[in-house]
């Protein structure tokens, strides 16, 4: 346990080292110009539309009806025009932060996993076991996963406590399985990968806990209430690029992490098939070699 505290640890610090790197930081310039311009894209022609849709459905839910009535009624009436758009952005967040993960994913990953080996891991030998279209399809089947844990789990946020731990746990899985095999894909072989993910499990699920609880963290901006929906715009662009940031900085820990640990399972694998016992070693030739020979004497003749 100590051990893998101490990769932990190491790799945190080496990844918020790399992260102040002008590499770094320029290949986060793309996920934030595409998901950026996609989410104002979106919103440009479907925002309208998407409000007056939660509104009317707001409207022919009696509960909801009562409830704005006694916010007319309290001198909170203004909170009814912009409930609609609020939801909106509530449900599109989500949507957000997978989208921006997967951006990271596709298009920064590869190039920081590269940086870090080329420093850090440059005897590492690559067994290639996993391609581009497999870490793409992999990436988006657990993002969907997520986004499915997320609508079924939003009736639970209701409940102030668990709206503190739900996200961050579906966040901490979705980063665990991204993050992981995107760090492996080209070094480790598949039997590797599961091996590693199967050891090591605990600690990835302690990075993929934590970077979730600092993916979380961006959507406080959101809570300025009524606030937000004017300043909808700049919140969006503002949290795409916390997002952004978070998730690679993410890959950078894991990459650091996974590495470490591969190197060291090959290590351990290599001592072990040279330390086999002596008896192991010895082969069949040698021992026929070293088996006490018969001299023949000739007979001995009396004199």
């Amino acid at each position: 346990m100590i051990s893998s505290m101490s990769r932990i640890a190491d790799a945190f610090w080496r990844a918020v080292a790399y992260c102040m790197h002008p590499r770094v930081i320029a290949l986060s310039l793309l996920p934030l110009v595409l998901s950026a311009g996609l989410v104002f894209g979106l919103s440009y022609f479907f925002w309208e539309a998407a409000v007056d849709t939660v509104r009317a459905t707001l409207d022919s839910w009696r509960l909801i009806d009562t409830l704005l009535g006694w916010l007319d009624y309290v001198g909170a009436g203004g909170f009814r025009s912009v409930m609609a758009p609020l939801l909106v952005l509530a449900l599109a967040l989500p949507v957000i932060v997978v989208l921006s993960l997967l951006l990271v994913a596709l298009l920064m990953t590869p190039s920081l996993v590269s940086m870090v080996a080329e420093r850090r891991f440059g005897e590492l030998q690559k067994k290639q076991g996993g391609s581009w279209w497999r870490s793409l399809g992999w990436s988006l089947w657990y993002g969907l996963l997520a986004l499915l844990a997320l609508l079924v789990s939003m009736p639970f946020w209701l409940i102030p406590p668990l709206v503190l731990i739900l996200p961050p746990l579906i966040w901490g899985w979705l980063g665990y399985k991204v993050f992981t095999f995107d760090a492996l894909a080209d070094h480790a072989s598949v039997a590797e990968r599961r091996q590693l993910m199967r050891a090591h499990k605990l600690p990835l699920m302690t990075l993929g806990l934590v970077t979730g609880y600092l993916g979380a963290a961006p959507a406080a901006i959101w809570a300025l209430g009524v606030m937000a929906v004017a300043m909808a715009p700049f919140l969006v662009l503002i949290s795409i690029w916390l997002y952004t940031l978070v998730f690679a900085f993410s890959t950078l820990w894991f990459t650091h992490y996974s590495l470490t640990a591969l190197q060291d399972m090959r290590a351990t694998k290599a001592q072990g098939r040279s330390g086999l016992p002596l008896t192991e070693l010895i082969t069949e030739p040698a021992l026929e070699q070293a088996k006490p020979q018969v001299v023949s004497l000739p007979p001995f003749s009396q004199g």
